[in-house]
């Protein structure tokens, strides 16, 4: 017995060389220093920090505030456990991950479709041909393949004729066209017409010196349009 006491009274001597106080009153935590660089506290063989018996890190000469925010003890600097005062707190908190973000809505996808009015009706006239009903069965189809969102008809005319009477013939096509679509299944709420008359022409200037009525009517016949987009996600 006396034997053991003789090698703890040595052992706290020799601890007490070091500057440090008997470690009896403190349960605390260790402090693992992660090797390399400065080590601005004194560690045993372990890498652990030695304390004090009130729980404070014993310095070593090369202590500094820079040195206690650089060495380090796992993922954040040794300071942070035994200079807390002095490491800023953002250097001693693991931040939050941030959320994952949310998966993207799909993007609606619009496709637009030019359809000859020639294709659709005779000419001058807003009744359907069956030759037009098949164009717009296929139109139907491609609704069918989309989480349909919106239908927009669009009816045009070329410019023979007057204004007025042009922009009812387009607004009339229009309609056919939402009639049919509404007749296969499409919601007549999602379906918007509207009817442009003469004022969009896409010919420009090219008929200008066309000769007689026939000549023009069919130089004209790319204005004579009803153009149809789809818009919803896939």
């Amino acid at each position: 017995m006396i034997t053991r006491t003789k090698k703890q009274l040595l052992a706290l001597a020799a601890i007490a060389s070091l500057g440090l106080s008997t470690p009896v009153l403190a349960q605390t935590k260790d402090v693992v220093v992660t090797p390399g660089g400065v080590i601005p506290y004194v560690i045993d063989s372990r890498n652990v920090v030695a304390r004090s018996g009130t729980g404070l890190c014993w310095r070593t000469g090369f202590w500094s505030p820079a040195a206690a925010q650089t060495a380090m003890a796992g993922q954040f600097p040794v300071g942070c456990a035994c200079d807390s005062d002095i490491v800023p707190k953002e250097k001693c908190t693991v931040e939050a991950a941030a959320p994952a973000p949310a998966p993207a809505a799909p993007k609606p996808a619009a496709e637009k479709v030019k359809l000859s009015a020639d294709a659709l009706f005779d000419f001058d006239k807003a009744v359907l041909k069956p030759e037009g009903k098949a164009k717009l069965d296929n139109l139907a189809a491609q609704a069918g393949k989309l989480r349909l969102e919106v239908v927009l008809a669009v009816g045009h005319t070329d410019r023979i004729g007057s204004v007025a009477y042009n922009q009812k013939l387009s607004e009339r096509r229009a309609e056919a066209v939402k009639a049919y679509l509404v007749s296969k299944g499409i919601e007549s709420n999602r379906i918007y017409t509207e009817g442009k008359g003469e004022s969009q022409p896409v010919t420009g200037t090219q008929c200008n010196n066309a000769g007689g009525r026939s000549a023009l009517i069919a130089c004209l016949q790319p204005d004579r349009r009803v153009e149809i987009e789809l818009i919803g996600t896939k």
